[in-house]
């Protein structure tokens, strides 16, 4: 029997159920050979066998119907016309059938504790095929403004070839600064060819989710064997994280890593037993890389590594600070030097900042969804996240003492990340990265919830004598009722805003039409960054939204746009030029998100098309471009000196240096689709 992980210095795992003695019986399952293991004499015995068979199409049958499905309503999704539902209105009803017949064969294939792994593996691999990948498959182009901003920042190495840090690039300097996720893309491009990387960015959120399943299961196996709580869990997780990290941006990748170097830590950095501190240190060796990888990449990931490995420190189990220690000189050494530039100006900010936790948890102006599809969104997302925690409580209730205990470190890494938020706001999206970071622990819980006797009291001789016993109806019913409806619950929680978040093909050709005519030192004027390529050649033609200014400034261009919008522009020299791109991204981002209405953003069309000012030189069905003819009469104040935006921002050079876009590489290096920021909260507020 094995002993308390206090005394062997090892996680206690617990008990698998089916087995008096913690270890899994060696009989074949229903779907597969014994320890649902496969090879040649099990390929022999599936077929030789009808009981065999028949369990085999018991699996499969639901995964193959509901991909047959999942293939069917992709053919049928017309994404032409989105309202504001987003894709969750446009999925027929086949994808629904599918969902359901997924969860259902899941919860079959993991109710049985005897089963292996493949058939679970393979059943999560289907859900997140038809979570994750549904929109690359029915949308023409990638989604998320923030994607196409980080594909430009690759495009900008590839073609500087080298790293810019100073003052050239004005704000997207910070890019540069947390190079490691766009040189990795950087050199994934050139690898494969590929003309940038568009060619795979739509299906990166499919990838980064995959990613997740290997630390996922090294931390959940640290204390269980049994696997209907640990590929529960997994479930659990994936249909919680709709929080959108899982685009094409570094943090996708940091959380990865951040979940691998917690999952080694929390097997391998317990408390070393006397001579064997060196099997520590290796241990670290190896993790350096991976830390720094998180270093380089993101800023706020490596602070929560931190912050939850100083919590599994303050715990007898993992009383040793070598990894702790190594994430802080690495952490240190890259931002006393390479990223010391942004840390000058963002630092006074983030003192400012600290301890107002109200403030802090706010998603700020912009941010506010209006509409009635917006708030259902919004509000689906909502009951989702609280579903989890509902479920966690419950978990961490039914489990009892025994289960508290060994699974402490779980407890301590799902509430440490509470105290983030009173740090900072990062860009009015904390409580989405704070929901996010505690998700993997408090899933484990959730799962302990659903799954009957996945608690210590599991583990007696009667054990496995329990699990034979035939379960009640209510028991096989609660929980995969539970599991369709979260399931069911991400779909519009995490594409129902895809409005906002789509750029049909005639958006981005008359975007890439204004980038390719535009002289350099030109400036690009629009209500919002929510287009496609917003940031195309940001190292050699600048950008001004002025959604971004103060209510003041906005209210002067509503008044007088095509006069108040020269104006701005009159900071540009010939030959550059300024312009003026509206577009349907632009107008669904105004509206559903509490700023502009659909109409006010007309006027402003009419009035700068009726004005002897401008000149329209592309239209189409997604948008219209407008060149600055002449300048008006006397000038007027810049949008930076009547707002907050700053005073160079319709100057033309660089990214707009000190306006308002700005703010996004102040918290957080712009890497969220969602607020004017850096937030989530397109998909969240």
């Amino acid at each position: 029997m094995q002993q308390p992980a206090i005394e062997t210095g090892r996680p206690l795992a617990l008990p698998e159920a089916g087995s008096a003695d913690g270890h899994r019986e060696d009989r074949p399952g229903p779907g597969g050979p014994p320890g649902g293991g496969s090879g040649p004499s099990g390929v022999r015995d599936l077929f030789a066998d009808p009981a065999r068979r028949r369990g085999f199409l018991l699996l499969a049958a639901p995964l193959a119907a509901a991909l047959v499905l999942w293939a069917v309503a992709v053919a049928l999704t017309d994404v032409s016309d989105l309202t504001d539902y987003g894709l969750f209105a446009e999925l027929p009803a086949v994808y629904w059938i599918g969902l359901v017949t997924l969860t259902a064969g899941f919860w079959i294939c993991v109710r049985d504790p005897a089963r292996g792994n493949w058939w679970s593996f393979a059943y999560t691999a289907g859900l997140l095929v038809m979570l994750r990948a549904t929109a690359a498959a029915v949308y023409p182009t990638p989604l998320y403004a923030w994607a196409w901003k980080h594909d430009a920042v690759i495009e900008h190495l590839l073609t500087a070839g080298r790293l810019q840090r100073g003052a050239e690039l004005g704000d997207m300097a910070v890019y540069d600064q947390w190079p490691g996720f766009f040189a990795a893309q950087a050199a994934l491009v050139r690898l494969t060819g590929a003309e940038n990387a568009l060619a795979f960015m739509a299906w990166w959120p499919l990838f980064s989710s995959l990613l997740l399943l290997a630390p996922l299961l090294l931390i959940y196996r640290t204390f269980t064997q049994d696997r209907r709580l640990i590929w529960t869990a997994v479930w659990l997780f994936s249909v919680g994280n709709w929080v959108g990290q899982d685009y094409f941006s570094p943090q996708s990748l940091a959380f990865a890593l951040y979940l691998g170097v917690i999952a080694v830590a929390l097997r391998r950095a317990e408390r070393p037993a006397p001579g064997r501190r060196s099997r520590q240190v290796v241990w670290t060796v190896l993790l350096i890389p991976l830390i720094a990888a998180i270093v380089i990449a993101h800023q706020l990931t490596p602070v929560m590594l931190a912050v939850g490995l100083a919590a599994l420190c303050l715990m007898r189990r993992y009383r040793d600070w070598t990894l702790l220690i190594a994430l802080l000189l690495v952490f240190l050494a890259w931002n006393l030097t390479a990223s010391l530039p942004f840390l000058r100006e963002a630092v006074p900010d983030m003192i400012s900042n600290f301890g107002k936790v109200a403030d802090n948890l706010e998603t700020g102006y912009g941010a506010t969804p209006t509409g009635t599809g917006a708030l259902v969104v919004s509000w689906t997302a909502r009951l989702l996240s609280a579903g989890v925690v509902l479920l966690a409580v419950i978990g961490v209730l039914r489990g009892g003492r025994p289960l508290r205990r060994r699974a402490r470190p779980l407890l301590l890494l799902a509430g440490v990340p509470l105290l983030m938020a009173v740090a900072n706001d990062y860009g009015s999206e904390m409580i989405f990265r704070v929901l996010m970071f505690m998700l993997p622990a408090l899933c484990f819980f959730a799962a302990a919830a659903l799954i009957p006797q996945a608690r210590a009291e599991a583990a007696g001789r009667g054990s496995r004598r329990a699990a034979k016993q035939a379960p009640g109806p209510m028991r096989l019913l609660v929980p995969v009722v539970v599991l369709t409806v979260l399931t069911a619950l991400f779909v519009p929680s995490y594409s129902g805003k895809d409005r906002l978040s789509y750029f049909p093909p005639e958006e981005v050709e008359l975007v890439q039409r204004l980038f390719d005519q535009a002289p350099d030192d030109s400036l690009v004027v629009a209500a919002h960054r929510n287009y496609p390529l917003a940031y195309e050649e940001y190292w050699r033609v600048g950008h001004y939204w002025f959604l971004d200014d103060a209510k003041t400034h906005v209210d002067k261009i509503l008044k007088n746009p095509a006069d108040r919008l020269a104006r701005d522009m009159a900071g540009v020299k010939a030959p550059a030029r300024g312009y003026l791109l509206l577009t349907r991204g632009q107008i669904a981002n105004s509206e559903m998100n509490g700023m502009l209405r659909a109409a006010q953003l007309r006027h402003i069309e009419r009035s700068v098309a009726d004005s002897p000012l401008f000149e329209e030189v592309a239209r189409n069905s997604a948008g219209v471009v407008f060149r600055l003819k002449r300048q008006p009469g006397p000038a007027g104040s810049t949008p930076g000196k009547d707002s907050a935006s700053g005073k160079d921002s319709a100057s033309g050079s660089g990214s707009g240096k000190d306006s308002a876009s700005g703010k996004d590489s102040a918290s957080g290096s712009g890497d969220s689709p969602d607020t004017s920021s850096d937030g989530s909260s397109e998909r969240s507020s």
